[in-house]
């Protein structure tokens, strides 16, 4: 971290070191009690790095003690990366975001809407790049819904980690009508996967490699990949859900055979926390400032239903911008928090938010893939933000 952030004591960038000391005391009860094997936290403020520590077992059962630099599935985190990837090809002039998505993939010209009785109709306009962006195009993760329309989705596609080539998932979306009237509804769906293919069309390149390039290289994030590069650094969760006994695992991120734009990459926290740069610092050098208030702002038009973006568990008195989750207002009813803050986490239990209004960064890494992850997120960012002097 030293060639890229200047390290702080956390009394000089507004953080008490004794409120701080809290979050290792939590972290450890929680570790000791096998709630969670181990994790990865990094605070960034004014620019400089002012929290980086470890904590518990990368794998508990062999032993290995957890390091500032285990590698961990990021899953979701993975979009607001490929969206700057999509942006800085914006600023070249070889993407325009309200072209709709067929100019791109012409597989997805003249989409259909699916109606409620089973049949479908032309949609009154065809869902565009920033509709991919946002969540608004109507390309639902069939698994979060029980209609028959979200039924065909999880189908084709299932939780999208699949070993479909990225044409053979443009073809599956591309064969079912769209769930609703692009814009009408916020729906997490597989826009960003899709915009890592256009990326693809549009370079010629792999989007690992594209990305590398243009977005890792410059920022200095040397362990980020489109899955697990290296074994022994990639932390293990416990075999067992501690809220409920029942087995879990990650999902097998080598049977992959197109690198996922919505969930493939896997990373460390302080390449994470690189990148959050660009989110803080009006682009860090990589995109314009203008552009990054773009990506920031609010990108839901009036009228848009927010009730799946609104309910428990994801982001009550939150907007969307490009590929991450804007809040609204102070309160929203969870946590703590500045009207202008922005998030997105990962399925795995990996989590991030960046604060404009505070110049605070802070990436939680931990691979909690169960419930419990909720409380932790929570959890962590009460711990986080009570620091602040």
């Amino acid at each position: 971290m030293d060639e890229v952030f200047e390290w702080a004591d956390p009394r000089e960038v507004g953080l008490d070191p004794a409120r701080l000391a809290r979050i290792g005391r939590f972290l450890g009860d929680e570790i000791a009690a096998d709630r969670m094997p181990g994790a990865v936290l990094g605070i960034v403020r004014d620019g400089r790095l002012a929290f980086l520590e470890a904590f518990g077992h990368r794998d508990r059962a062999r032993g290995l003690p957890m390091t500032t630099d285990s590698l961990f599935w990021i899953a979701s985190m993975t979009k607001p990366i490929t969206a700057v990837g999509a942006l800085l090809l914006h600023e070249q002039g070889r993407l325009t975001l309200d072209t709709p998505v067929g100019a791109y993939l012409p597989e997805f010209a003249n989409r259909l809407v699916a109606g409620a009785d089973g049949t479908s109709r032309p949609a009154t306009r065809q869902p565009s790049l920033v509709d991919l962006l946002r969540h608004t195009a109507g390309l639902p993760e069939g698994l979060l819904g029980d209609t028959d329309t979200h039924r065909l989705y999880a189908e084709a596609v299932g939780d999208g980690m699949t070993d479909l080539t990225g044409q053979e998932f443009i073809d599956r979306l591309a064969a079912l009508p769209l769930l609703h009237e692009p814009g009408a509804l916020w729906h997490y769906g597989w826009g960003l996967d899709l915009i890592g293919l256009i990326i693809e069309s549009l370079t010629g390149e792999r989007l690992g490699d594209y990305l590398r390039h243009a977005v890792f290289e410059p920022l200095g994030m040397r362990d980020t990949t489109f899955g697990v590069s290296e074994k022994d650094r990639f932390a293990q969760p416990l075999p067992h859900d501690p809220l409920t006994g029942e087995p879990q695992s990650l999902p097998d991120l080598g049977k992959a055979r197109f690198d996922s734009g919505g969930a493939g990459l896997v990373s460390t926290v302080p390449d994470y926390l690189r990148f959050l740069r660009v989110l803080l610092d009006k682009g860090h050098g990589l995109l314009g400032r203008k552009t990054v208030e773009f990506m920031l702002s609010d990108q839901l038009e009036p009228g848009t239903d927010l009730t799946r973006l609104h309910k428990p568990g994801w982001n009550p008195r939150h907007g969307f911008g490009l590929a991450l989750a804007v809040r609204r207002e102070v309160g929203d009813g969870v946590a703590a928090g500045s009207p202008g803050e922005v998030t997105w986490p990962g399925a795995a239990g990996t989590t991030w938010w960046a604060d404009p209004a505070e110049d605070l960064g802070v990436a939680f890494f931990a691979h909690t893939p169960s419930a419990i992850q909720s409380r932790y997120h929570q959890q962590i960012k009460a711990l986080v933000l009570q620091a602040l002097r």
